[in-house]
């Protein structure tokens, strides 16, 4: 076996979402009926053109807003690949612990990019509510591979919230730009969907900070300096 095989510790996964006890025993059954034929780099190829497309949707509503609709069916689509993807593989034993970390959320990255950027590209979230949104996922993402590394835990949900519950709120949100695609505010129009990122910037910020003071206090516990 490789030195650098036999070294690799893979971290352990943290998830307490709010739908993560029905959603695991529902991936478990999903997992065992999938045809052989199908393995986990299909679906992780699906929810990564799920995520390009749903991108490609949000802009496309600038011009037509039932394509918000076409949004949540990719939505759904990037849900069954991106989580039915690693329990296929340990359900079947088939495992490649560092390349279905690395390959399943650098595709992450890139979908998120696609989907996020889409949203400012639709006219139902301003470019620059859309660019800080981005900055403030990828500096939650950096924290938490940090502490997949330096802790041995890889955090997957902050405060019950993980993926399935953000898309959920997304098609929940979609579906009311139907009726409302405009906010207002003291007299104030915005896009609606301005809203929504500024929530999502406050909560992914405050997520950042504890969890950053969280780790580096656990850290610094776990090597803490002998006296002079």
């Amino acid at each position: 076996m490789p030195e650098t095989t036999a070294r690799f510790r893979e971290a352990g996964r943290e998830q307490e979402s709010f739908f993560a006890p029905v959603e695991k025993r529902l991936l478990v059954r999903m997992a065992h009926v999938t045809p052989r034929w199908i393995n986990s780099d299909h679906l992780t190829l699906v929810g990564f053109v799920s995520m390009f497309f749903a991108g490609l949707c949000y802009w496309l509503a600038r011009w037509n807003r039932y394509m918000l609709l076409a949004v949540v069916f990719w939505l759904a689509a990037n849900w069954l690949g991106d989580s039915l993807d690693g329990t296929l593989a340990r359900v079947r034993n088939r495992q490649r612990p560092r390349y279905g970390f690395y390959v399943d959320h650098i595709t992450d990255a890139f979908g998120t990019f696609f989907l996020v950027g889409g949203m400012g590209l639709s006219g139902y979230m301003s470019p620059m509510v859309a660019s800080v949104l981005l900055v403030a996922y990828f500096m939650l993402s950096i924290q938490a591979y940090l502490a997949a590394y330096a802790l041995g835990t890889f955090q997957l949900s902050y405060w019950k919230f993980s993926p399935t519950e953000l898309r959920v709120l997304l098609v929940a949100g979609n579906i009311a730009l139907l009726y409302w695609p405009m906010g207002n505010l003291f007299g104030h129009r915005f896009p609606l969907f301005d809203a929504g990122g500024v929530v999502g910037i406050i909560g992914m910020g405050l997520m950042l900070i504890a969890s950053s003071i969280r780790n580096t206090a656990a850290l610094y516990r776990a090597e803490r300096l002998p006296p002079w």
